[in-house]
């Protein structure tokens, strides 16, 4: 089915230059020296990143909260970088761009961040990023974005703009190879999340949707695979893939309940953002093709979801149902836990929707699901 087009020019943005392959993290040092001499890292806790001659490594581990952000812009300050290289999974690279963009002003995390911050426009002049992801999820080599946790409003939310694309992204499968099966299981959940909803939002366009399609594809039939044998090289290029079209696909479209309910729980429960996507994906998906149906039965969101099935399964003649039922297999099949297993308590639910209604992802759902709608979801997921 194709998107529609409407009236209105589609722009379409990413990541200045993306370099993907097998190797081609070995042309990282020669990249990160034509864009600057002072080089600041932003680096998962195990990577090696000697080869770049930082005059800095800033260490990170974990989704970025506010503290998190103002540490290392604090690091950048006084390093006073050319440019900024993240090199680690998505939430390394996360923070690399918040670095990156606040590096030279004078202003804090809280003054940009949407929905709980003031949401002011990012600060001009950000400095250059190189981002190189160790995971296969996110794609945040990608994204315009950047999701902070804020604890003491128990919520995620993000620093999102323009001038948080990277310059460049490096892209090479073999990074991911060390990844053990959890990580691996979570970050290919989002992908595929990322992929499905940026399949399925009203604001896909004809440059989304080839991207995001073909991300089903890949994180379809890779996914599981690529779990019970992380040394498949071509399942590894497969999911790398998936995970970088998902973040170009939704940079230029939009998210949905899905991430809107993860934006919700991820700052309560702390659990990998991936996890928490894939608990509530089935159950989510099940509710937009249920409400969809109500509204209109052989409307485009239904097919979209039809088309998404046959891109998932691999069955010409699946259908939206198919989808669900496929979903549901696949977290059970990966041993996502549920959102009990968490931690989430039950008297949190009501405060749970509140804050998934107020994310900003859930404004790019395909229909408009009720609070009791999305409480089911929770209730489902558990």
């Amino acid at each position: 089915m194709p998107s529609p087009v409407s009236s209105a020019p589609t722009t379409f943005v990413t990541a200045g230059r993306i370099v993907l392959g097998a190797g081609a993290a070995d042309q990282v040092p020669k990249l990160v020296a034509g864009l600057g001499r002072r080089v600041l890292v932003v680096a998962g806790r195990s990577a090696d990143v000697d080869a770049l001659g930082a005059a800095a490594v800033h260490r990170h581990r974990g989704e970025p909260d506010v503290e998190a952000v103002r540490r290392a812009v604090a690091v950048a300050r006084e390093v006073r970088p050319d440019v900024v290289v993240g090199w680690g999974g998505g939430s390394v690279l996360d923070l690399a761009k918040c670095v990156a963009v606040l590096a030279g002003g004078g202003t804090d995390v809280l003054d940009h961040l949407e929905v709980v911050g003031h949401g002011l426009p990012l600060p001009a002049g950000a400095l250059p990023v190189v981002a190189v992801p160790t995971t296969a999820g996110t794609g945040a080599e990608v994204t315009a974005n950047a999701p902070v946790r804020v604890p003491e409003r128990g919520v995620k939310a993000s620093l999102r703009g323009r001038a948080m694309l990277p310059t460049v992204a490096v892209v090479d499968p073999l990074l991911t190879l060390g990844c053990p099966p959890a990580l691996t299981a979570a970050s290919g959940a989002d992908a595929l999340t990322q992929c499905l909803e940026a399949f399925t939002t009203p604001h896909a366009t004809p440059l989304t949707d080839p991207l995001a399609r073909d991300g089903l594809v890949r994180a379809g039939r890779s996914l599981r695979r690529v779990v019970e044998h992380g040394d498949d090289v071509d399942a590894r290029t497969d999911l790398s893939v998936a995970a970088l079209l998902s973040g170009m696909a939704l940079a230029n479209a939009r998210l949905g309940a899905v991430h809107g309910l993860a934006a919700a729980l991820g700052g309560r429960l702390g659990a990998p953002h991936g996890q928490v996507c894939a608990a509530v994906l089935a159950a989510t998906t099940a509710a937009n093709v249920a409400a969809l149906r109500r509204t209109g039965p052989h409307g485009p969101g239904v097919a979209r979801y039809d088309e998404a099935a046959v891109a998932l399964t691999g069955r010409p003649g699946a259908r939206a149902d198919d989808a669900v039922a496929w979903l549901a297999d696949l977290v059970a099949a990966l041993q996502v836990p549920g959102l009990g297993a968490l931690g989430l308590a039950a008297a949190d639910v009501p405060a749970v929707v509140a804050d998934a209604l107020a994310a900003s992802s859930t404004r790019g759902n395909p229909v408009t699901l009720t609070p009791a709608e999305l409480a089911d979801v929770v209730t489902a997921s558990w």
